[in-house]
């Protein structure tokens, strides 16, 4: 499979989002009730990509209504900043999977290195098995 191109149009529109640590991801249901969640992410030539469980409920969401809108916020989830409206799309390419984890890596470092390593524990002591992450990839839009 053919990896995703990279956009460069709409690069400069997450520059509001540079310096900051989480994001507050907006999803809608059919309904077209907005949902609102903060979460790590990491941009990457002009994407930004999350990452999340394969359960998460903002999958769902965000694969039958792809439009998102994220902003900078708090880690409880108050927003800082300007809104960005974006179109998010559920990472299936094996490279940009790869973009996406590494770039996470990266700014997160030790801080996501233990905090998926304590929820990993608690799974295994739960006997629970070990879920592997699911990416989001998000594009600015006009």
């Amino acid at each position: 499979m053919a990896s995703t191109p990279r956009p460069t149009i709409h690069a400069h529109a997450f520059a509001a989002l540079t310096r900051a640590r989480e994001i507050s991801l907006t999803t809608f249901r059919k309904t077209g009730a907005p949902v609102a969640t903060p979460v790590w992410f990491a941009l990457d030539g002009g994407v930004i990509y999350i990452e999340t469980g394969p359960s998460a409920g903002k999958l769902k969401r965000i694969r039958h209504t792809p439009h998102v809108t994220v902003a900078p916020c708090t880690f409880s989830g108050n927003v800082t900043g300007p809104v960005i409206k974006g179109r998010a799309h559920v990472v299936t390419d094996a490279a940009e999977r790869t973009r996406g984890q590494k770039a996470i890596a990266r700014k997160y470092g030790w801080l996501r290195a233990g905090w998926y390593g304590l929820l990993d524990l608690l799974a295994r002591l739960r006997r629970r098995p070990v879920a592997d992450m699911v990416y989001v990839a998000i594009e600015a839009v006009d």
